[in-house]
């Protein structure tokens, strides 16, 4: 182990550096330099290459043996240890540069207001800052927001980077909004007002729906997308009285909005509280309990279009467009949900039926 610590242009020069010097100038051996200090052969060694640190007791001895002070020897030692934390923070920010250029940073410059940098280690020290961790690559560890499933089809790091990225920005969103405590019961009881909202304008149900929200202790958060998070919807637990329920804006199809918001609903309502629920791109995304996941499909599904209304429509490959509209405007629903949901079955070719399908702009 040497006395000086270098990387770049930091240089960190341990106390023993000092005290070598000083016995070559004296023109003694360590071992004499050591009886006249009243210490071990032993323990200057180990000073002198810089393999322990300066102890209290040996600046003390060290300041009467060279009349100088005892502070200058205990600077010396806190100068070394400072240069020595900002030679392994430059290390570490040094390894987190790969982290970094897998993020879109012009994403949080729009989002989250972070500014506009071109220094890479600039953008690493502010997304550590934003995300409210101390390095990027914590990002990466297993058990950090959320896990994925592994095996086979092994999701790649930039997805989970991303992903990672995208959930603490609907988390950081969400404490800009003011909610009661959780309440199922009430969640529950606005149901059927959510589903009204799939015939109204985003304009009109949007706002009020984060209000609703709010009153049952759901903060709503709609973000756009994350290039490479791949995530369309998640839930995430606050604590035992506030939930945070965020979905992508991107590509937001009627059938597909109203189908993802029950959806997290009701993961919302299963109320496990240390579980992070994602809807991704990919199976290999999904959240890894397959029984949940499931029940929620189901739930979204058969809410927004009853099963035992469904069956009395009994739509075929033949059934036309108005067919569909009468059918929606007969159960309160949005044709294009409809739509969704006869495609999606194979009931109906994907190219049948979309002009009544409508595509959602929401800022």
């Amino acid at each position: 182990m040497s006395n000086i610590s270098e990387y770049k242009d930091i240089m960190a020069f341990h106390p023993g550096y000092y005290i070598a010097g000083i016995i070559e100038d004296m023109g003694i051996s360590q071992t004499e330099f050591a009886t006249r200090l009243g210490t071990t052969g032993k323990t200057l060694s180990q000073l002198v290459n810089g393999q322990i640190n300066l102890s209290n007791e040996l600046a003390k001895k060290l300041s009467v043996m060279m009349g100088t002070s005892i502070e200058l020897w205990l600077n010396l030692q806190n100068t070394y240890d400072q240069k020595v934390i900002e030679i392994e923070q430059e290390k570490e920010l040094d390894e987190q540069d790969t982290v970094a250029k897998q993020i879109d940073y012009s994403y949080f410059e729009k989002e989250a207001g972070l500014p506009a940098v071109s220094s890479i280690r600039e953008k690493v020290l502010n997304l550590c800052k934003y995300f409210m961790i101390s390095d990027l690559r914590i990002l990466k560890e297993p058990d950090f927001l959320v896990n994925f499933r592994t095996g086979i089809n092994t999701v790649e790091e930039k997805n989970i980077i991303n992903s990672r990225a995208w959930i603490q920005t609907a988390i950081n969103k969400a404490k800009e909004i003011n909610t009661e405590p959780f309440d199922s019961k009430k969640l529950t009881a606005y149901l059927p007002k959510f589903r009204e909202m799939t015939v109204q304008d985003p304009s009109v149900f949007y706002p009020r729906m984060k209000e609703l929200f709010a009153e049952c202790g759901v903060s709503f958060v709609l973000l756009p997308h994350l290039k490479n998070s791949g995530v369309n919807g998640a839930v995430k637990w606050i604590n035992a009285n506030s939930v945070v329920l965020a979905m992508n804006n991107r590509g937001l199809d009627a059938d597909k909005f109203w189908f993802s918001l029950f959806h997290e609903i009701k993961h919302v309502l299963q109320q496990k509280i240390k579980t992070v629920f994602i809807n991704a791109q990919g199976s290999e995304m999904q959240d890894m309990n397959e029984t949940l996941e499931a029940e929620a499909d189901s739930f979204a599904s058969s809410y927004l279009i009853p099963e035992v209304k469904l069956k009395e429509f009994a739509p075929n490959s033949f059934t036309s467009d108005n067919d569909i509209l009468r059918f929606a405007e007969s159960i309160g629903i949005h044709p294009g949900v409809v739509v969704g949901r006869l495609q999606h079955e194979k009931i109906i070719a994907p190219s049948r039926g979309n002009s009544l399908k409508q595509k959602y702009y929401i800022i």
